[in-house]
């Protein structure tokens, strides 16, 4: 995710901001199981950190403080990582009830 977003910060923030909220979808999708909660809350803190420092070398002079980076996360939200797989409920059966 840093080398992405590193790679692409001039692109327009509705587009960037598109891009990074498939992809942040597409990490909670694969890793969204059962008891993994914790990693996926640090993986969306760091890729916001990630995003907040890249903005902000997109000029000269700083384009974000932490309260324009909470407005511009209300025009442009990511998407909230949550638990899509509960593989306590894909268990089979024990062999002797088959």
């Amino acid at each position: 995710m840093k080398e992405w977003i590193k790679g692409n910060p001039t692109l327009p923030a509705k587009v960037l901001m598109a891009l990074l909220k498939r992809k942040l979808i597409g990490y909670h999708h694969y890793y969204g199981i059962t008891d993994n909660s914790k990693r996926l809350l640090a993986f969306h803190y760091i890729a916001r950190c990630m995003l907040f420092k890249w903005l902000n070398r997109r000029s000269q002079r700083k384009s974000f403080d932490r309260e324009k980076f909470r407005r511009f996360l209300e025009k442009f939200p990511l998407p909230s990582p949550r638990i899509y797989v509960n593989i306590m409920d894909i268990r089979l059966p024990p062999a002797y009830m088959a």
